[in-house]
């Protein structure tokens, strides 16, 4: 298994000997003998260069310093959904997607059932042994009725449901070809779950859709049991509740090809409606009257008011000048009327956290918005609101300028209420000089993609804010 394998563990700091090759599983933990499986699998079918191993929060989380194939992380229960990118942007390569019970059968059942269901050719190898491991023993989907865990130490009851048997489900849909239940108690069942392994993953390199393995493992730490009982657990209860054997197994011809993904940018910005052309610059450089590496601006209100798109014009903005920016938003499910927030930082070099916890600049639409953010402002900085909405505004530090602008009523009075955001922006160029009015209507225009009415309008609704504010200070 050198050649699968890495010669060397890195997780353990470069240590030698015994070291160099041990895992961070416990003893007696199942995960070391299925990680061989895989990797003899990989071997033997010669499928090393072009494997991809996803790994999700688990115990399983660091299976990327063992074996010597391309390895992904993912999100705990969204292991199916990287895979899925993995083997649409590259139909050639091997995919397996590695997950525990407490990953899969839990936050991850929706994704798992939706791929198994489109029966593309991935393999997936499921760990059941029927607890949460990294987390601390808890109960998991799976877990066993009566069985005592940190949280059931009574004993799993009704109350909780039954355990899931996730390998019955999969077989039950339409997609997958091949599904089986294993267990590694002893040399048979070993056996048995090599070939169960190296099925799954000769079936997607032949094409042919998606392969299922359950594997039933032992976890004598959270089990609180030797090695040798957690063995004699798993096949006197576990077998009981989780039947081995093979669920389905049926012929299927080659799965059709999706072919490779379109990477030439240019077809891409055709289709999308986009262009590379370059933007014009028209910055001075890094604005250092607010912050001299990192400023950073917050825009809220109510899902409608645009604080999403104003945020993001800000950062295309930025990015437009050659400065490093990230935008961040965060909203409710309404497309309207839901709370909405955007965070934006705009740095000399690099973002190091796309966070703004304490804005420079608060740019608000609502009084709820103003209500909650306005005392998060730092010494210093500049709060702008809509005072056609807002009548009361909260006891601030005497150092954070305050500014009231009516975004809606000048939005009004030009027939377009939906402006009120572009307004906005011009008030806050105007009231910080965050970026060049030059550069914010570029960036406009850039995402106007043409309509010049609508240009024309929007460039009329900058103009007012800067006016605006020019008029208070």
């Amino acid at each position: 298994m050198d050649s699968v394998f890495y010669k060397q563990f890195e997780r353990h700091g470069g240590g030698d000997g015994l070291k160099a090759h041990a895992t961070h599983y416990c003893p007696g933990c199942g995960h070391g003998l299925i990680h061989k499986y895989v990797a003899e699998a990989i071997d033997e079918l010669g499928v090393q260069d072009r494997t991809v191993a996803i790994s999700p929060v688990g115990c399983s989380v660091f299976m990327y310093y063992y074996l010597d194939v391309g390895n992904s992380q993912a999100a705990h229960g969204r292991a199916p959904a990287v895979a899925l990118g993995h083997k649409f942007a590259n139909p050639e390569s091997v995919v397996i997607s590695y997950q525990g019970d407490g990953d899969l059968a839990s936050i991850g059942l929706a994704e798992i059932l939706q791929l198994a269901q489109m029966g593309v050719p991935i393999s997936v190898i499921f760990v059941n042994n029927a607890i949460y491991g990294m987390t601390g023993g808890q109960m998991a989907p799976t877990t066993l009725m009566d069985q005592k865990t940190t949280t059931t130490p009574g004993g799993r009851e009704r109350v909780t449901g039954q355990p899931l048997k996730v390998a019955e489900m999969i077989a039950q849909l339409e997609g997958p070809i091949y599904v089986e239940r294993v267990a590694l108690f002893n040399n048979k069942q070993r056996f048995r779950a090599r070939k169960a392994v190296k099925k799954a993953i000769q079936l997607q390199i032949e094409n042919r859709g998606l392969g299922f393995v359950e594997v039933l493992s032992e976890c004598p730490t959270h089990l609180k049991m030797t090695p040798e009982d957690a063995q004699t657990w798993v096949e006197e209860k576990m077998t009981e509740v989780f039947p081995l054997g093979v669920k389905k197994d049926v012929e299927a011809e080659p799965w059709f090809d999706p072919g490779k993904p379109l990477f030439e940018a240019k077809a891409i910005l055709e289709q999308i409606g986009a262009t590379d052309d370059p933007v014009d610059r028209h910055g001075r450089g890094f604005p250092v009257h607010i912050d001299p590496d990192d400023v950073s601006v917050k825009f809220a209100g109510a899902g409608g008011d645009g604080a999403q798109t104003l945020a993001k014009l800000t950062c295309v903005t930025a990015i437009n000048e050659g400065l490093d920016s990230t935008y961040i938003p965060s909203y409710g499910p309404e497309s309207r009327g839901g709370t909405s927030y955007a965070d934006v930082h705009i740095a000399r070099e690099e973002v190091l956290s796309p966070a703004v916890p304490d804005p420079h600049v608060l740019v608000v639409f609502n009084a709820p918005s103003l209500e909650k953010f306005a005392p998060t402002v730092r010494k210093g900085g500049t709060v702008l609101y809509d005072e056609t909405v807002i009548s009361k505004v909260p006891q601030l530090d005497n150092d954070v300028r305050v500014i009231g602008v009516p975004f809606t009523q000048i939005a009004h009075d030009l027939g377009k209420t939906r402006v009120k955001n572009i307004v906005a922006m011009g008030a806050m160029q105007a009231a910080t000089g965050l970026l060049e009015r030059e550069s914010l209507l570029a960036a406009l225009e850039q995402a106007m993609h043409g309509d010049c009415a609508m240009l024309e309008l929007n460039q009329h609704a900058f103009a007012l804010g800067m006016e605006a504010v020019e008029m208070v200070a």
